[in-house]
């Protein structure tokens, strides 16, 4: 007996944690059982646990990857997007990729802590870092906990560039500290637009904010000439592809200054999960998405190569690419995102103590 996909969701199940010999599996007969008594079969509320890391910035290795260094507030997501490639970080912890990366919510209280220790250290040097490389910093535990603003605050009072990566428009809230970073270049904001069709979001992205919101969002932080780059992303064969050239469109349209994209992977547990939710919500499209996704990736659904893992390869892909050459050429000519300013970072690191 199966039961109806979960709502408010993205993956429908724990998958197993790689780093640990037992799970735990949801037996049709338990659910059966818990059908009949009324019960549900697992907790729903997402639970926030606090946690005390020793450091916060974290040295970005990657050589495709696009940023040098990132920090992240939160680990696990509550917004639970399904292709989410972060999902796997959460075995570290001992917890599953699946529901446990959207339901068990690591909350780093002491981040802006760490982070000015950092930025006070003698070794450093100004380098962009980024909010967040893995799990998005204003996700809804930002409400509440405010880590995200306490730390842009740190990176005002020491005049050092930042990224922010966002798919929520939380991040108007803190308007104010991104004007203030602004004025001397300090800040660039990249938001995360996948699909136009609100019945798309919904199912890829459970918990974000509605298309309509982070376009205006785009608009708002343009308009005030905080620099914008739309991360269309990630781009799955199937179900957004044929949307790319609106997608362009609409973010050019509102003020972003660039785009980039990425091909969807699906590593580690993310296959198991993304296979089990899109045949339990799009069962009809199912082995033709899987096909493709395949077919971008030499074959398999997980792809670990260096340079070609987020861009793909084959035909999907080349069509993919040929598109977002032409949106580039046709809505962003003459448009650029700058690069941030690092030349201030020193001086108001020590003080005048640098003159003497």
């Amino acid at each position: 007996m199966s039961r109806d996909p979960l709502k408010g969701r993205g993956a429908q199940q724990n998958s197993p944690n790689k780093f640990q010999e037992f799970y735990s599996e949801m037996r049709d007969d338990f659910l059966e059982y818990c059908l009949k008594e009324g019960e549900l079969p697992e907790k729903s509320k997402t639970e926030y646990l606090p946690i005390f890391p020793k450091t916060i910035v974290n040295k970005v290795t990657s050589p495709d990857v696009g940023m040098a260094y990132s920090m992240n507030p939160y680990q696990g997501c509550e917004h639970g997007c399904i292709y989410c490639y972060a999902r796997n970080t959460h075995e570290f912890w001992g917890y599953s990729a699946g529901l446990d990366f959207e339901k068990k919510i690591l909350i780093k209280e002491n981040a802006p802590q760490l982070l000015e220790e950092k930025l006070c250290s003698k070794q450093w040097k100004a380098e962009t870092i980024v909010l967040s490389g893995n799990t998005d910093c204003y996700q809804p535990a930002e409400k509440k906990y405010k880590i995200t603003r306490a730390c842009l605050e740190v990176f005002l009072k020491y005049k050092h560039p930042v990224g922010i990566i966002t798919k929520n428009s939380l991040i108007l809230r803190d308007l104010d500290l991104l004007k203030e970073l602004n004025k001397d270049g300090l800040i660039g904001v990249n938001v995360s637009v996948t699909s136009l069709s609100e019945k798309t979001r919904r199912l890829l992205e459970p918990r974000t904010t509605t298309i309509t919101k982070r376009l205006e969002t785009i608009k708002i932080l343009s308009e005030h000439k905080i620099p914008v780059n739309a991360m269309l992303a990630p781009i799955i064969p199937g179900i957004n592809s044929h949307e790319l050239l609106q997608l362009a469109r609409a973010v050019a349209d509102h003020g972003a200054l660039s785009f980039v994209f990425t091909v969807v992977r699906l590593n580690g547990a993310i296959g198991f999960l993304f296979a089990d939710w899109i045949q339990r919500t799009m069962p009809d499209k199912a082995t033709k998405v899987l096909n493709q996704i395949a077919s971008c990736h030499g074959g398999s659904l997980n792809d670990n190569r260096f340079g070609i893992r987020n861009k793909g390869e084959g035909v999907f892909a080349k069509q993919i690419h040929d598109l977002s050459k032409l949106a580039k050429h046709t809505y962003f000519k003459g448009r650029s995102f700058p690069k941030l300013n690092k030349d201030l970072y020193e001086i108001h690191k020590n003080g005048q103590w640098k003159l003497f």
